[in-house]
């Protein structure tokens, strides 16, 4: 009988880990980026809203970033329309730590005057 409550503790176990949300571990947390930029593409989704950026480099290279925010219900008066292709926008935030043009959102502002803080 031992040996089944402990298997079932382990599964509840395991599957309160599944569900746990994986944090911030993914980004470098020590200091914050600025990129400017062409919004490409605006998900409006759960469990993280995604906005789709060109940013030109110092040589003029366009580089793709994917910019990640709190979930879709939490940006409080945001549509699906708040960011369209086409708007400037300024974000800030940490940057993925294997320095893909992957970064989290902590700042948004747009050339609409969409506006996000400490997300």
């Amino acid at each position: 009988m031992r040996p089944l409550v402990v298997g079932l503790v382990m599964l509840l176990a395991a599957a309160a880990v599944a569900r746990a949300h994986h944090g911030l571990a993914q980004f470098d947390q020590t200091k914050r980026v600025t990129l400017v930029g062409t919004v490409t593409d605006f998900h409006f989704v759960s469990p993280h809203a995604v906005v789709e950026v060109d940013v030109k480099d110092d040589k003029g290279h366009t580089q793709h970033w994917n910019a990640e925010m709190t979930a879709a219900p939490n940006l409080t008066g945001w549509t699906a329309t708040s960011l369209e292709p086409g708007n400037t926008v300024t974000v800030t935030g940490y940057r993925a730590k294997n320095g893909s043009f992957y970064i989290w959102v902590m700042q948004l502002t747009s050339s609409n005057g969409t506006r996000l803080r400490g997300a």
